[in-house]
């Protein structure tokens, strides 16, 4: 468990998800195995998910939402806010769409640095990343 209480799985997948979207996930979890066994190639998948994203710096934190445009083993494509600056450091948090054990929500954290910036898109080049558990949103 983390400081907050929540399970990581770091560089783990989780079980297939009994959900209406069965086969999409089993697929996803399969195309994200597959690219992180095979640093060689660096494909790229088109998956689109919700992000939070924060820039990390020592005059503060930016912060912003946008959506992922595609993910492959060694980055993430996605939309931002507002323009944000090529070699900044960034955590990106998406939200994933399997479950653990069939019923906890997870979260892909990324750290990394931003190697691309353009129209409100931002390329990140993964450094670290791990799978967390977070907290299910109400009915």
């Amino acid at each position: 468990m983390n400081r907050r209480g929540k399970h990581a799985v770091a560089g783990e997948t989780p079980a297939p998800v009994r959900t209406q979207g069965k086969r999409e996930v089993q697929a996803l979890q399969g195309l994200w195995n597959t690219a992180m066994s095979e640093r060689r190639t660096s494909g790229r998948f088109p998956i689109e998910r919700e992000v939070r994203y924060k820039v990390i710096s020592r005059r503060g934190q930016e912060a912003g939402t946008g959506k992922t445009v595609n993910i492959s083993s060694s980055g993430i494509l996605f939309s931002t806010e507002q323009p944000l600056e090529t070699g900044k450091q960034v955590e990106i948090s998406v939200a994933w769409p399997a479950q653990l054990n069939n019923q906890t929500p997870l979260k892909l954290v990324a750290r990394g640095r931003l190697v691309r910036v353009e129209d409100h898109r931002a390329a990140l080049e993964i450094q670290h990343y791990e799978f967390r558990t977070q907290a299910m949103r109400a009915s």
